[in-house]
């Protein structure tokens, strides 16, 4: 990376501190003892070039014939008494399909020093943070979507008391094989009033209060609203968050508000209106049953380092994390059209109820029956544009009323799935979903696309050598491309080996037959996986950030290995 003269400094601090502690650890009678961690992990294809038929009876073709693609990532963790430090290397100059261009490249993308000591602990470097549900700043990695908006710069940590957790930070943020020029600064407090009130605990009641601030800080820049007329932009941001949360035996409560001074942005078509982000959250659960309800609204809460995304910068520069509150499907077809979480604004709201019938009862049987219900909508919030001279660039906007609904239903997913035990070596799945995705509010352009989801998913297992998985799904629509079918088959021969076979079919408009065979191999702390396959031009989406995927054929190969 370019910031080499950091880099340097960084590291010729780290060995000045490793030999510091090594100093102080000889007088100690603990003495000092290093904890060395790391992993590999890569993830290939080998691409061949491939005809697709669409719905309309052309066809599209695939650029990757005997081309050579992989995301190659090395960690190394270094832990001891009183300092930690780490690195870490990627080689991706031949990204995976789908990455945006500014993923390419290799290079030391992440190093760390940290040094603690009891209730002190101070970082350098490249770091992660999340300040409450992550309405004003969560950066993380997600290999997967190609994000890690990490913030290079300074991070402290403090207990000063017990039950008083205190956090102040500031850095650039990462944007793939650069920094952003602006710098993200904040500060968290966290009080858990049980620590103080006795009388919280002897009730099993628990009470945290807790409230950040966040601050951007990018100069100005020449944004002009036609030829003539160029925004004035402002130069800091500022957003702040407050949250309490109630613990009270089988019931948790979790209440929180955001807000976001002015921040025109690429993503707001530089409207100067603030941003707002309210939630709600309740559980309860007990053995054998639980609940959750929850419920969100945000209003213009995008927030990055760099307010003019250039195109190739898709999934960098998010300072904040919006939750999706709908539920993360794994099966295939039940995750075929995943959401995304709207940063103009939204209503959203999920409730989800498990129960398990006990054994030797009606519903329950010989072995006990588990039923899970999961309920999620997701809509627009209602606007009255402001505009400026006939156009909203430069503008407050518009308004919204807090309570009142917009016009359109973006996303309602109502699932029902039975876990049932059959007998010792049988045990049973079943899934019900009915689903509507506004595949124009998510995607930009499809309707409304309204399905019914059966799957059935079985697992036997024969001895403690052969496990045996299959799955069975199909999705009924008369939208979009129409009907599709999944089955798969999955082999488990302990305590190495894992095969794999699975196709995706359309049974509507295409026909087309997506395939899969894989072949996993374990031992020790290594994995591998050698497979062959087709696969379907779609969304991958992880809690609401989705990433497109392009249509791909050809070998894949997985590595891991932790030590």
């Amino acid at each position: 990376m370019k910031n080499s003269l950091f880099i340097k400094g960084l590291l010729v601090a780290l060995l000045t501190a490793m030999a510091a502690e090594g100093q102080v650890a000889a007088q100690d009678e603990k003495g000092f003892h290093p904890t060395l961690t790391g992993s590999i992990h890569v993830s290939a294809l080998r691409g061949e070039r491939d005809s697709i038929k669409t719905k309309d009876g052309d066809y599209t073709h695939t650029n990757y014939n005997s081309k050579f693609m992989a995301n190659t990532y090395a960690d190394l963790h270094m832990q001891s008494s009183f300092l930690d430090a780490g690195a870490r290397v990627e080689w991706n100059e031949y990204p995976l399909p789908g990455y945006d261009p500014a993923f390419k490249g290799w290079g030391l993308a992440h190093i760390y020093a940290r040094a603690h000591w009891q209730n002190l602990a101070i970082m350098v470097g490249d770091f992660y943070e999340q300040f409450g549900s992550g309405f004003i700043l969560r950066t993380y990695e997600e290999r997967s979507l190609g994000i890690d908006n990490s913030l290079r710069g300074a991070h402290v940590a403090v207990r000063p008391f017990a039950g008083l957790n205190l956090k102040v930070l500031s850095g650039r943020q990462r944007a793939y094989w650069k920094h952003n020029k602006s710098w993200v600064s904040g500060a968290d407090a966290e009080l858990s009033l049980e620590e103080w009130v006795p009388t919280l605990r002897e009730h099993g009641t628990y009470l945290t209060l807790g409230g950040s601030y966040v601050n951007k800080y990018e100069k100005d820049e020449d944004i002009f609203v036609d030829n003539t007329h160029r925004l004035h932009l402002p130069t800091m941001v500022h957003a702040f968050d407050v949250r309490a949360r109630v613990q009270s035996g089988a019931w948790n409560v979790l209440a929180e508000y955001a807000q976001k001074s002015q921040d025109p942005n690429f993503d707001n078509n530089y409207i100067y209106r603030r941003g707002y982000v309210a939630m709600l959250s309740g559980s309860y659960s007990k053995r054998g049953m639980s609940l959750l309800l929850q419920a969100k609204r945000s209003d213009n809460m995008s927030f990055r380092s760099r307010r003019a995304l250039d195109p190739d910068y898709r999934t960098s520069s998010t300072v904040n994390h919006l939750p999706a509150f709908t539920m993360d499907h794994t099966y295939a077809l039940a995750a075929l059209y995943p959401y995304a979480t709207n940063p103009d604004g939204e209503w959203a709201y999920q409730a989800e109820g498990s129960y398990k019938f006990n054994r030797h009862t009606l519903l329950g049987g010989k072995y006990g029956t588990t039923v899970k219900v999961n309920f999620s909508h997701v809509h627009s919030i209602a606007t009255n544009p402001h505009l400026l001279n006939g156009q909203l660039m430069g503008s407050d906007g518009y308004g919204s009323p807090f309570w009142k609904w917009g016009d359109e239903t973006y996303y309602q997913d109502l699932n029902v799935q039975i876990d049932k035990k059959v007998s010792n070596a049988f045990k049973l799945n079943l899934m019900y979903m009915n689903q509507r995705y506004n595949k124009t509010a998510v995607e930009g352009k499809g309707g409304m696309i309204d399905s019914h989801i059966a799957i059935a998913e079985g697992k036997y297992r024969f001895n403690k050598t052969f496990t045996l998985r299959g799955e069975a799904q199909y999705l009924f629509t008369k939208d979009d491309d129409g009907d599709w079918a999944f089955g798969l088959l999955e082999l488990s021969v302990m305590p190495h080996w894992m095969f794999t076979v699975s196709d995706m079919y359309n049974a509507g408009e295409t026909h087309e037959h997506y395939y899969q065979g894989s072949v996993t191999f374990n031992t020790g702390a290594h994995r591998v996986q050698l497979g062959y396959g087709r696969t379907r031009a779609g969304y991958n989406c992880t809690g609401g950030v989705c990433r497109y995927v392009p249509a791909t054929k050809g070998f894949t190969l997985s590595y891991n290995y932790n030590f």
